[in-house]
């Protein structure tokens, strides 16, 4: 694995419910891009060996939240990138606690 990056969607929604109904539609997009992903309580972290399609799965959340019918999003990104070595991937770190 070459790189892993983790998402947390901020969609400016008037509501909990509303948050999650947006959240949820971004998490169905990571989804379906076909990435091993992993759902946290705050943040989504996707992993893959295409450094640019993790970012543009990345920008493409936020578009994804605006069109689930929020005016705005703000998102908090992390990146690890590791093109000669690789990175830790996400069963490396969490297995161990699940």
């Amino acid at each position: 694995m070459q790189a892993s990056v983790a998402i947390q969607v901020l969609p400016a929604a008037l509501d909990d419910q509303e948050t999650c109904r947006i959240v949820d539609e971004v998490i169905a997009y990571i989804k379906s891009s076909g990435l091993n992903y992993y759902v946290g309580p705050f943040e989504t972290t996707i992993e893959g060996d295409d450094y640019d399609q993790l970012l543009d799965i990345v920008k493409e959340c936020q578009k994804v939240a605006i069109q689930a019918g929020c005016p705005g999003v703000t998102a908090y990104v992390k990146i690890s990138y590791k093109p000669e070595a690789g990175v830790l991937t996400i069963d490396q770190k969490v297995a161990k606690y699940h």
